[in-house]
């Protein structure tokens, strides 16, 4: 079903839409699902008239009708898997990573967490035969971690040409949370031009951590970063891509982080990740995966090691 202009909604004009397309609200389902008071808080437009416009979006969308299992299940086979190039860390995951899914990677400094981002930005440029996705790769970098040396090495290593592989990752440096959430938005209009398999966002939380301290700014904290965590399944969803992220550990057990190895960012990021993955070192440069969390697999471990080439198992 082609789906319609903003302009053709009720009580949308010229002005609105464009106010509605900058504060991101670009196509009909973004705004079938935001509530009035938001909507009217971003578009500078009364809370009326929002929900007007949200209703007749949910109308247009058609918003809440269900599909029996079969066509779901049907529609699941265009899922593709990105390969890990450790076989025991790709069995862990069901055969690799999956697109339209988020997988998280958390864990303590050194635990090997960019190193994956690398090894999987990588493959994803391969060819479908060879475990890759065939595609682009963004990388939201909030904590200047990204190494183009790293690419090259592991890119020779895997015998592909580096400078090619490079050109086909794409890097934004983001200075705030803000920026963080903007170059989502950013991404999503570059994906219309160019066919992105692979977001990654290295590290989610460090910036929401540092900018929302206290228990006071809590609530702030958790709903930013609850929006952005939407925002990249929805991306996901959209280009049949994999989203990886990871995430710090807390340093300290006290009442506000919890316990050393829960990850930042608590519910929020936990039910919104489709795969929680903690990595721990062990002895030499092996790492220990754990999948703590998913819809569809068993808690298990991998082990599997991080060299100059890249991941191996």
């Amino acid at each position: 079903m082609a789906e319609k202009k903003l302009e053709e909604l009720p009580g949308v004009g010229p002005a609105t839409a464009d106010k509605l397309r900058d504060a991101g609200y670009t196509d009909l389902m973004s705004i079938a699902v935001e509530s009035p008071k938001n909507l009217a808080e971003a578009c500078e437009i009364g809370e009326a008239a929002a929900a007007k416009i949200i209703a007749a979006a949910k109308q247009a969308a058609d918003v809440g009708g269900f599909e029996p299992g079969d066509v779901i299940l049907e529609r699941r086979q265009n899922l593709k898997k990105l390969t890990s190039c450790s076989k025991a860390l790709d069995e862990l995951m069901g055969g690799g990573f999956e697109t339209q899914a988020i997988v998280e990677f958390f864990g303590e400094f050194g635990s090997g967490k960019t190193q994956l981002c690398f090894q999987l930005a990588v493959n994803a440029t391969m060819p479908f035969e060879k475990g890759g996705l065939e595609g682009e790769v963004i990388v939201i970098d909030t904590e200047n971690t990204f190494r183009p040396e790293r690419i090259v090495q592991i890119a020779n290593a895997m015998e592909m040409d580096p400078v090619e592989t490079l050109h086909k990752i794409h890097v934004a440096r983001a200075f705030n949370s803000s920026h963080q959430m903007l170059l989502v938005d950013k991404a999503m209009e570059m994906a219309k031009e160019t066919k992105v398999t692979l977001m990654i966002v290295d590290s989610l939380t460090a910036h929401f951590r540092a900018e929302y301290v206290g228990r006071g700014a809590l609530a702030e904290r958790q709903q930013l970063l609850n929006k952005h965590m939407h925002d990249l399944l929805r991306f996901g969803d959209l280009n049949n891509a994999v989203i990886a992220v990871t995430n710090q550990v807390s340093s300290k057990p006290d009442a506000f982080f919890g316990d050393p190895t829960r990850p930042i960012g608590g519910h929020i990021v936990g039910h919104a990740a489709t795969y929680r993955i903690y990595l721990r070192k062990s002895k030499g440069g092996k790492r220990i995966a754990r999948l703590i969390d998913s819809p569809n697999l068993p808690e298990a471990e991998a082990v599997f090691s991080v060299s100059e080439e890249g991941i191996r198992d």
